[in-house]
């Protein structure tokens, strides 16, 4: 499983190659593979790795930042990839780019994702399906069009209702 937390946490002593490939490191991937996967998955993310390889994270914008600690989520081809609020600190103009290259990434790579957020616009623009809960319980679980125009009680309309009546 790979897992993107909502606090960035790269490694600060290591380099942007070897935060994305210590996972496949420590999975005994040998390091030629391991490189190539660096120079690819950077690419896939729009980095070029002559630049970024050898940057530390203090070298790093905060989307950057989130770009590299998602790569390494992913670097060992995981089954599921768990993403924990991971754009919630970021700016507007970041965390749009970002859920544009989460769509690319599942669609590319096929990993099954589970995306924990609060931010309901986000979970429609990125998801197959929803699940809403509520006190540790499942409300409702459904399409994100299904959750908009079927909500299963006044919890989940109001819900939508607070995020401006969405319906994208």
């Amino acid at each position: 499983m790979g897992y993107v937390l909502q606090e960035i946490a790269l490694f600060p002593n290591l380099t942007v190659a070897e935060n994305i490939g210590l996972i496949p490191e420590m999975k005994k991937i040998n390091k030629r593979e391991i490189d190539k996967r660096v120079d690819s998955l950077l690419r896939q993310v729009d980095l070029d790795p002559k630049v970024y390889k050898n940057r530390l994270p203090e070298d790093l914008s905060g989307g950057e930042k989130q770009r590299i600690g998602i790569l390494r989520a992913i670097a060992a081809n995981p089954k599921v990839l768990l993403m924990d609020e991971p754009f919630s600190a970021l700016d507007p103009i970041s965390r749009t780019q970002l859920q544009d290259l989460v769509k690319d990434l599942h669609r590319d790579f096929k990993i099954t994702t589970v995306f924990v957020t609060h931010d309901m616009r986000e979970a429609i623009k990125l998801a197959d399906r929803i699940c809403l809960m509520k006190d540790g319980k499942i409300i409702q679980i459904g399409s994100p069009e299904d959750l908009v125009n079927n909500p299963a009680n006044d919890f989940v309309a109001s819900f939508f209702k607070e995020e401006g009546e969405i319906n994208e």
